[in-house]
């Protein structure tokens, strides 16, 4: 599996993962529900369970993805500043690009 955070995103995530209650804790990203050809994310501080894939990104955050599911493979983590602030989490590799 893979999973892409951009510059921006690590940005804000590294200072969320830093907080004292965040400690030892994984960045998870899931599906909220799926419909069609794509699906809706969202993400949590986690920790990983046996059904899991931990996944080192080149911004030297670990995700959590639960294994088997497909349109988790592939998933992108933004964060937009405009028009308004906050993460965007699609996945382009299965044809989604962003919330509609």
């Amino acid at each position: 599996m893979n999973c892409k955070i951009t510059r921006n995103a690590a940005k804000v995530l590294r200072q969320e993962l830093d907080m004292p209650e965040n400690e030892g804790k994984l960045l998870r990203v899931y599906v909220t529900h799926s419909h069609g050809d794509h699906a809706h994310y969202g993400m949590r501080m986690d920790d990983a369970g046996s059904n899991d894939e931990t996944i080192e990104t080149d911004k030297g955050i670990t995700v959590v993805l639960e294994q088997g599911v497909e349109l988790l493979d592939g998933v992108k983590i933004d964060y937009h500043y405009l028009p308004k602030e906050g993460f965007v989490i699609s996945n382009p590799t299965k044809g989604n690009h962003g919330d509609h």
